[in-house]
């Protein structure tokens, strides 16, 4: 099957797997990917032996449409991922100009507004407080009071039309904001999404592989194939480290 089918094959079982369940990848995602297909493979040779200690045919068959699944769960997320790494690029352009427009409208309000204290006070109110979610709101609060109030911004020739212009950019950049920080929703279902698959797929890859250490203990041709390459090289590595530094 193809990924794609692989991934809504399974994906009532990866939606069922708690949060408390659920594990986050410890590897490269591609390499425990490789890693399911290449166990899978190999255990097909040890489908008799394996089955004497409780490993069926079909948890064996499972292992590549589990694999499938969280290939496709992935790329969903490295595709939101990187959405959210092109917000954070949109934000970092355009934060400036909005707070450049935030503080030109604010210095029109004072003086348009300058005679009367009662709106003084609702300009100075919207300046209150900090941060990029304030900015966000000081422009659509500032909308709203230029709206109530358009004569004293029109006698000074203020454009209105950027009093409108900032509604519409804080609703943008509220929803670019969230996408920047990873707050949107679709956002952070795709990574659970995609840690419930590994997890889903995780889980069968350390079942087949405990069953077939302890089958094959005595076999050391048929051992190493139920154990990470990721993690063997890892540890070859660290341990020709630390005896580099012996040295």
């Amino acid at each position: 099957m193809a990924n794609i089918d692989d991934y809504n094959a399974k994906l009532a079982e990866i939606q069922a797997i708690s949060d408390e369940e659920t594990s986050e990848p410890t590897m490269p995602v591609d390499v425990a990917l490789q890693e399911a297909e290449n166990l899978h493979h190999w255990s097909l040779d040890d489908a008799a032996a394996l089955q004497v200690v409780g490993i069926t045919q079909d948890q064996i068959d499972d292992l590549p449409i589990r694999a499938g699944a969280c290939r496709e769960a992935q790329s969903v997320w490295n595709k939101d991922y990187r959405s959210q790494q092109e917000a954070q690029k949109q934000w970092a352009e355009q934060a400036p100009l909005a707070y450049d427009l935030r503080d030109d409208l604010l210095a029109s309000m004072r003086f348009a507004y300058r005679n009367d204290d009662a709106l003084l006070s609702r300009v100075s109110a919207i300046t209150e407080g900090s941060g990029h979610a304030d900015m966000i709101q000081d422009l659509n609060d500032i909308a709203v009071l230029g709206r109530e109030y358009p004569d004293p911004l029109t006698a000074i020739g203020s454009d209105l039309d950027k009093f409108e212009l900032a509604a519409t950019r804080a609703d943008e950049l509220a929803d670019l904001l969230a996408e920047a920080n990873g707050d949107k929703a679709d956002t952070n279902e795709s990574k659970i999404i995609r840690d419930k698959a590994y997890t889903h797929m995780k889980v069968l890859v350390d079942e087949i592989r405990l069953a077939g250490k302890y089958v094959f203990r005595k076999n050391a041709n048929r051992l190493k194939g139920y154990s990470s390459e990721y993690w063997r090289k890892l540890h070859r590595n660290q341990n020709n480290n630390s005896s580099d530094a012996a040295e």
